[in-house]
């Protein structure tokens, strides 16, 4: 039976979206803290540890370049995982093999992911998707096209001092929902699970499909990137195109990225803004554009950073970043146009989506290597 969060999902994507102010009200339900099953990988507070697998004995006849070379490729990413005797792959055992992940291996990771999105549905609003998507954005928006340092390749989140930058404050709550899912699929690249959690999360609150494709590879702490990468929410339309401009983005595919944010809530004890943005958190629809341009915000008269209240209900908010879209004509444009066409937005959403989570990954096969996932009915 579907959790109560996604029944409320599913009624929200046959009702027509409304741009009318209702009140909205938080989960009343006491909150679960999620305790760790499996054995965690190494995050910022334990140091970094080398995901080495143990070596098998060689046998007689010299074959040890063959084991050898079976730990380089595991090493080496690239969506290869060499098998020592008894390691399970989700649920199939491999023995003593290089194991090559097709289509439905990466589908079988979804539906886990799927899974795991409606059992534990105690969290902020009723679902850990808004975060999954927040992880996935902040481990891609790294990018430095100047320099091709940066983004989702590597998963540098797990380590200090990246893993303690104010703008990843809260995700490590992201990052042990998806211990689980590392511990069933060894195989999966921590970089790759993460996109693939954000693609996701996406198309299970409701939105577009996502293209996905696997090959990117983790890395060390050498490659942490410097803080001050991801946008600054209290700035505004100058330092949008400054941050997103280093990523690679015009102003389109801004406004479209921005349209994240008709899912979850702000949290005082992690960027100090508080609230959230639109009145369904859960599940993704062109609303946040239609109350940025229907509604009438006025700055919040509280002890918190800058930031906007709706004047009807008080219950909404909006960033400094949010409403230097609507200040600025280029960018106040496109929010006018996915306010009206909200397949227009699904379908540059998950464009723009597609290009962030590709950001810094040097693949080897082309997009024709992507893959459609199906969602978890």
């Amino acid at each position: 039976m579907a959790s109560a969060a996604r029944i409320v999902t599913r009624a929200v994507r046959t009702a027509s979206a409304s741009s009318s102010l209702r009140p909205i009200s938080r989960r009343a339900a006491p909150r679960q803290v999620f305790q760790q099953q499996a054995a965690r990988r190494g995050y910022s507070t334990e140091g970094p540890k080398a995901e080495i697998p143990k070596a098998a004995p060689q046998p007689s006849g010299g074959n040890g370049l063959l084991y050898g070379a079976l730990a380089a490729v595991l090493l080496g990413g690239g969506g290869y995982y060499a098998y020592n005797s008894g390691v399970a792959q989700g649920d199939a055992v491999k023995s003593n093999t290089i194991f090559t992940p097709k289509k439905e291996d990466y589908q079988k990771v979804y539906n886990a992911i799927a899974k795991r999105l409606i059992d534990e549905d105690n969290y902020d609003d009723g679902s850990y998707g808004p975060v999954l998507l927040r992880l996935a954005w902040h481990a891609s928006g790294t990018f430095d096209v100047a320099t091709g340092t940066g983004g989702s390749n590597g998963a540098t989140m797990r380590f200090a001092p990246e893993s303690d930058h104010g703008a990843n404050a809260g995700l490590k709550a992201a990052r042990d929902f998806l211990e689980p899912i590392a511990q069933q699929f060894p195989w999966i690249s921590t970089s790759d699970l993460w996109t693939l959690a954000g693609a996701t999360a996406i198309q299970e609150m409701g939105g577009p499909t996502i293209p996905w494709r696997p090959g990117r590879q983790d890395r060390d702490v050498s490659y942490c990137t410097p803080d001050g990468r991801l946008p600054d929410a209290s700035k505004e339309q100058k330092h949008l195109r400054a941050i997103f401009g280093r990523m690679g983005f015009n102003d389109q595919e801004i406004v479209a990225l921005s349209g994240a944010h008709a899912l979850g809530r702000c949290h005082t004890d992690r960027s100090g803004f508080e609230g959230p943005w639109t009145f369904s958190p859960i599940t993704l629809t062109n609303d946040y554009y239609k109350l940025l341009i229907e509604e009438k915000w006025n700055w919040r008269k509280w002890n918190g950073p800058k930031q906007y209240e709706d004047t009807k209900t008080k219950t909404l908010m909006m960033l400094p970043t949010d409403i230097a879209l609507t200040k600025d004509r280029s960018f106040r444009t496109w929010v006018e146009k996915y306010a009206k066409d909200g397949d227009l937005f699904f379908s540059d959403f998950s464009k723009v989506v597609v290009k962030l989570f590709e950001l810094g990954v040097p693949f080897t096969t082309g997009e024709d290597a992507r893959i459609e996932f199906a969602r978890l009915d």
